[in-house]
């Protein structure tokens, strides 16, 4: 196929009114031919005869498209279980490569999530343990599984494992499952935290997160060792606390200024340095917290940026809270409120596209439910910046003729967003199939004619009928 007609393809593939007899002409694409476009593979609502034909599809990267693909329901990816390619099942058992952080992606079933760590090829038992989808109940239930990797994957619901299932880990035969069992329960477990400490790979966290007699404690900070770690546990004596407050290294400074037993004032009174793009990611009492409303209230009124950061991580922040972090104006709390929580104002969501514009978070933030649309062709329809024309598009009131204009922008990007929306005339729209940087674009137009999709196809090649192929998996065994 020629780059441009695959571009257009591929465009056709993603368009939201491709009829179904034209996704199976796709999705029949095998050989000489190629293969079926991604986009087409995992499109959102197939129809059933779609999800037969790329079951029984006989290149197994197809299937392995689908079995990743985060629009498909569990229950479809899951008749992929008895694939008789281990690439498949492996990618069954990993699911969804998942990039905006306010997706959601359903778990398999606990049933097919069994057999497929029953599954004879290592690759996919290991793929399902690394999968980010399992079932909270499935991961409890590999506390009792024959094969340690499982049951170190059990220590993640250690929260919900009964005591029982917890002392069995404990005691595992296994050093590594033993070991992740006791990061655990060394929260709340002195001789647990002092056990970890005698082991190099574990000692850190076991500092950062045990409980600690005050002779490991006071030791540990006579050796200097691990000290910002230390700084963080929650069990450390107040005068040692103290100590580090001042302590000569500014990350032991930081880690004691965010411990959640200071007032405002303690706080504060550390010296302390926060980067202006520091994100505050590892403030562990706030992350434990971030449905907890006192929690939040105390993160997000502190002075202290990381703080302040932690908490806008939050999709539970209440009203009030949330307009007092809109009213901050740091770039990292921004951010975080436009990718976590649902009501973010629009303010917040256009500044972080001015200062983030063309990366992925400025995506984000295009993308949420409350960016603007109103108004938006009057204010940036002549901007000087292209990434800004650009939004002229999103506006609902926007002509047909300033939809045109913009189709042949200079900049690349508000070409194809103009290209992309259903008011561009119909002529345009055809002049844009055959244009490298905007055929995909166009492809992907709801406006597109069906008698244009249908050539785009003929014109890359795509079989007119479906190629006969055996109707059931056992036939590619």
């Amino acid at each position: 196929m020629m780059a441009f007609h695959a571009s257009a393809l591929d465009g056709v593939a993603r368009n939201a009114a491709l009829p179904t007899p034209l996704l199976l002409r796709l999705l029949a694409v095998e050989g000489d031919s190629g293969r079926p476009p991604r986009d087409a593979l995992q499109r959102a609502d197939l129809p059933e005869p779609a999800v037969a034909a790329i079951l029984a599809h006989p290149d197994p990267g197809p299937r392995i498209d689908f079995a990743m693909s985060a629009g498909a329901e569990p229950a479809q990816r899951a008749r992929l279980v008895d694939d008789p390619s281990p690439g498949v099942r492996a990618a069954l058992a990993y699911g969804p490569e998942v990039y905006d952080p306010r997706a959601e992606v359903a778990p398999l079933p606990d049933a097919v999530c069994a057999r497929l760590l029953d599954d004879p090829v290592p690759s996919v038992r290991t793929a399902l343990l690394e999968s980010p989808h399992l079932a909270p109940s499935f991961v409890a239930s590999l506390a009792a599984y024959h094969r340690a990797a499982a049951r170190r994957e059990a220590v993640r619901a250690w929260e919900v494992l009964a005591p029982g299932e917890r002392s069995a880990l404990l005691a595992d035969p296994a050093p590594e499952v033993r070991r992740a069992a006791a990061l655990r329960g060394c929260r709340q477990d002195v001789h647990l935290t002092a056990e970890l400490l005698r082991d190099p790979q574990s000692a850190a966290e076991a500092l950062r997160r045990g409980r600690l007699l005050r002779a490991d404690a006071e030791r540990y900070v006579a050796e200097r060792t691990h000290l910002p770690a230390l700084a963080e546990n929650p069990s450390l004596p107040a005068d040692l606390v103290e100590r580090l407050a001042v302590d000569p290294d500014e990350a032991v400074r930081l880690a004691v200024s965010l411990r959640p037993e200071l007032d405002e004032e303690q706080r504060m009174a550390v010296d302390f340095t926060v980067g202006e793009f520091d994100r505050g990611d590892g403030v562990q009492w706030v992350r434990d917290g971030l449905a907890d409303p006192g929690v939040l209230r105390r993160a997000a009124t502190s002075a202290h940026p990381r703080l302040r950061r932690a908490a806008a991580r939050s999709p539970h922040l209440p009203p009030d809270l949330l307009r007092l972090l809109a009213r901050v104006e740091d770039p990292v709390v921004d951010e975080f409120l436009g990718r976590w929580h649902p009501d973010t104002p629009e303010e917040v969501l256009m500044r972080v596209f001015a200062r983030f514009g063309g990366t992925f978070s400025a995506w984000i933030a295009e993308t949420h439910p409350h960016f603007p649309r109103e108004g938006l062709a009057a204010r940036y329809a002549d901007h000087p910046d292209g990434n800004h024309r650009r939004l002229a598009v999103r506006d609902p009131a926007a002509a047909p003729a300033l939809i045109e204009r913009l189709s042949h922008d200079p900049a690349v990007w508000t070409r194809q967003a103009a290209v992309r929306d259903p008011r561009l005339p119909l002529h345009r729209l055809r002049e844009a199939l055959h244009v490298p940087d905007l055929a995909s674009s166009a492809g992907s137009n709801p406006a597109l004619p069906e008698g244009d999709m249908a050539a785009v196809l003929d014109r890359a090649g795509v079989p007119a009928r479906p190629t006969s192929r055996p109707d059931s998996l056992t036939a590619r065994r």
